[in-house]
């Protein structure tokens, strides 16, 4: 396979043009395609936040082919912005920001402002960006539409939010009971007013509900990651070879702290009195955390002889592999377990778990990515990370969702083992959480394409 190329999933235009809805007709027969502006890629040290645009791109390559895409990105480091042209090639990108009177700060992105029929708002925590969305609906009077986020009222720092976390099953109960004027002015305005507002889980969803968010559609909508089509078969094919890693005989297993250090990550970054808060909780519990997973690689090893390979979802977590699952294993295990000693993009992970038993994560991406290729996978959520793990669940992959506070390193060995004993129940299993995913993934490039009916 060539590299970052698609599965055979796109639909060719042609196709799509015969199942269009009856208002389209005209934008068949128009000058110009429907266009929309994808603001996404987040960040580049995280290859769940890469993966978010390519996600939304295939989907809606997929779904709505006959339109046109360009990226408005927050950050196209570590590669990503050649993942994103080499995969797709019709893609175009306008960069800037918004100077202090509210306008777009190039040309590019002033072409893109004035020439769309959409703002689509990707995958992310919160709505990322969000005063960039108010003011292109205050500007331009266009629609806004967001596409996967969650919105959680209660982990993190600042506010009243409570800096320990919480189960998923306290976030819901505490975020319920929130006064209705809960929700900020600005994202008030924006949900309001929003032409559709996808949630990629439903707790998000129903808070917004209870502050009585008054946009037309308010629904469960995946995160875009799980529809990412893009694939580095050579590369990482190549890597596996050379580490003596087969097919179907290896996990992988990603670390995290409960609290990301982007102080210490980020160009230019800068401690904050509240990283003081944040990094109290990560020497507290990073340990305890861990030794869960290494039990678990213990368990797996000997029980089974095969080998784990320790990898990262973030830059920073390179080296805390290393440090928190490789270095503590007794020495009969260790041989057993390789160490990807480098960062990667989303694509090339995509291939390397394809080939895996199994995806081990304490990182939320992973999973979906391993998901999306066939490959069964665990979530382990730490109570800091956000409510969107919640979203497991409403993919239909309880089973292989765990609360770290709430599992132990035997009960993380003991589902595992169920998937090495079983790899066919297991595969068909993550095909029946795929297909729901599938549903709601065309319900919202459905919802995408009607929001852009009539303006062209």
């Amino acid at each position: 396979m060539n590299r970052r190329t698609f599965l055979n999933h796109t639909v060719t235009a042609a196709a799509g043009a015969s199942l269009l809805p009856s208002g389209f007709a005209a934008a068949a027969k128009a000058d110009r395609p429907p266009r929309i502006l994808l603001r996404s890629s987040w960040q580049s040290v995280n290859i769940g936040d890469i993966g978010h645009t390519p996600g939304a791109l295939s989907l809606i390559e997929k779904y709505f082919p006959e339109a046109e895409v360009t990226l408005w990105p927050g950050s196209l480091g570590h590669g990503s912005r050649k993942l994103l042209t080499a995969g797709y090639p019709r893609l175009k990108i306008a960069e800037g920001s918004l100077d202090s009177a509210g306008k777009p700060t190039t040309p590019a992105l002033a072409k893109a402002w004035d020439e769309t029929d959409l703002y689509l708002s990707g995958s992310g925590s919160g709505f990322p960006s969000s005063s960039h969305a108010v003011t292109f609906h205050k500007t331009t009077g266009k629609p806004v539409g967001v596409f996967g986020v969650s919105t959680d009222p209660i982990s993190g720092i600042g506010g009243d939010r409570d800096p320990e976390g919480g189960t998923l099953k306290s976030i819901r109960e505490r975020a319920l009971k929130l006064p209705p004027t809960h929700l900020p002015d600005d994202l008030r305005y924006i949900m309001d007013r929003a032409a559709f507002f996808f949630c990629r889980d439903t707790i998000s969803r129903d808070y917004l509900k209870a502050q009585g968010v008054k946009t037309p559609i308010l629904e469960f909508g995946p995160d875009a990651q799980l529809g990412m089509h893009l694939r580095d078969d050579a590369t990482g094919f190549a890597y596996l070879k050379a580490q003596g890693l087969e097919e179907g005989k290896f996990i992988c297993v990603i670390p995290r702290l409960r609290y990301t250090p982007y102080y210490r990550i980020r160009e230019g970054g800068k401690r904050t009195p509240s990283d003081d808060t944040r990094d109290a909780i990560n020497n507290r519990t990073t340990t305890q955390d861990h030794a869960k997973l290494r039990e678990m690689i213990v368990s797996y090893v000997r029980k089974t002889g095969n080998k784990v390979m320790a990898c990262a979802e973030m830059t920073y977590q390179v080296e805390m592999a290393k440090e928190e699952l490789v270095d503590p294993l007794p020495a009969d295990v260790k041989k057993n377990v390789v160490w990807r000693d480098s960062y990667w993009l989303p694509d090339e992970a995509a291939s390397i778990y394809s080939k895996a038993q199994a995806v081990i994560s304490v990182e939320c991406h992973s999973p979906l990515i391993a998901l999306h290729n066939g490959t069964p996978t665990f979530y382990v959520r730490q109570p800091t990370d956000t409510c969107k793990g919640q979203m497991y669940r409403d993919i239909g992959a309880n089973d292989w969702f765990f609360e770290i506070d709430e599992t132990s390193g035997p009960e993380l060995w003991s589902r595992l083992e169920a998937i090495h004993r079983d790899p066919a129940g297991a595969k068909a299993k993550v095909k029946a959480i795929m297909a729901t995913v599938a549903a709601r993934q065309k319900r919202m490039v459905d919802v995408v394409r009607e929001s852009v009916r009539g303006r062209v």
